[in-house]
């Protein structure tokens, strides 16, 4: 049972990771200062897998005492990183600080793994990195462009940091793992993405608005070159996304790379407007949703989807779940919050 450490794993996207690992073998210790999130998921976790996941309240801008995780975990095998800001809207307001917490965080955890000869790195990075490409779907090959916003150019940059890191330390071998639009819920509803703040992607948007937390939903723009007008994502289900985390450990382990770092997309292949979303959202639950059409938002990107081919053939990962399965337990997780009121209100969320 190898011991893997999760960044970030307090959030929604390590929390689903977690989950899976544990259901595959893996040991799991996390890292998240919670900052932006809580130890809430950590019950949901322990709740589906029967397992108390350790957490290290640390800040990894702080070398110190993110050099005294790994000094306390000499058996680390491996380490998948989430820990990052990644609100679009919030990184061009604010672009210094999403390139100092994004950066230095990971500049942070490279040092611990060249000092530790950790063997095996998976880096969460994002379609953002393809910029408005010229054509889709993206493949691996397709070229990267200006980023749409500051958060897009930290992934770029942190990829190739991660890139010049591995020339240099061979015995380290890494993954990029490019997501698209991750949405929904574990189907268990006892983990599922917990914004803190005002939510800023479209499916927790939704939910919250069906549910009255929030009073509407604002449609950023409905003039762009694409069928409906409004801008083309490609969602894929947490619970998938996780599992292909999973996997490329695995591949890393069984030293199957032939490149370091190797490049992977996840998405679904599928591009789905904003406003087809919101109709699929109600023909899933039946509930009317308050809409209207606002300003196009600076740093979006008009429209993207993955090809996945190359995680579906050498990952061996596929999709399980589709658009209506993303949205179905996306709407159960938010009434099941809704049935705890003081977490619906974010009362028993504790902040630094």
């Amino acid at each position: 049972m190898k011991k893997i450490l999760v960044t970030g794993g307090c959030g929604y996207i390590g929390s689903h990771t977690i989950v899976d690992l544990i259901e595959n073998g893996f040991d799991v210790i996390s890292i998240d200062d919670n900052s932006r999130s809580s130890t809430f998921l950590l019950e949901g976790i322990e709740k589906i897998t029967g397992k108390k996941i350790k957490n290290y309240k640390v800040d990894l801008c702080d070398f110190n005492d993110t050099n005294a995780v790994f000094e306390e975990n000499e058996d680390i095998a491996g380490i998948i990183h989430f820990a990052a800001y990644k609100a679009v809207g919030e990184s061009v307001e604010k672009p210094l600080m999403y390139f100092e917490n994004n950066l230095l965080s990971l500049i942070n955890l490279l040092k611990c793994v060249e000092a530790f000869k950790i063997p095996y790195f998976v880096f969460s990075s994002s379609c953002t990195v393809y910029g408005n490409p010229d054509s889709i779907p993206v493949t691996e090959l397709t070229p990267t462009k200006p980023a749409e916003s500051p958060y897009g150019y930290t992934k770029q940059m942190g990829e190739q940091i991660i890139g010049e890191f591995t020339k240099a330390n061979k015995d380290t071998k890494c993954i990029l793992l490019r997501y698209f639009n991750p949405a929904g819920a574990h189907p268990s509803a006892l983990i599922g993405e917990l914004p803190i703040d005002k939510p800023q992607n479209l499916v927790p948007v939704i939910t919250q608005s069906a549910i009255g937390k929030i009073p509407g939903i604002t449609v950023f723009g409905d003039k762009y070159p694409t069928r409906d007008g409004s801008c083309v994502r490609d969602f894929i289900h947490v619970s998938d996304l996780a599992h292909a985390h999973t996997l490329a450990l695995e591949f890393l382990i069984n030293n199957k790379n032939k490149t370091n770092p190797e490049i992977f997309n996840l998405g679904t292949g599928e591009g789905i407007t904003v406003l087809e979303t919101i109709k699929a959202f109600e023909r899933v639950t039946g509930v009317k949703l308050n809409y209207t059409v606002g300003a196009n938002r600076p740093g979006d990107v008009i429209a993207i989807y993955a090809n996945n081919d190359k995680a579906k053939t050498i990952l061996g990962w596929q999709t399980l779940y589709s658009l209506e399965d993303i949205l179905g337990t996306a709407w159960k997780w938010e009434q099941k919050l809704k049935d705890d009121e003081k977490l619906f209100t974010g009362k028993n969320i504790q902040l630094n």
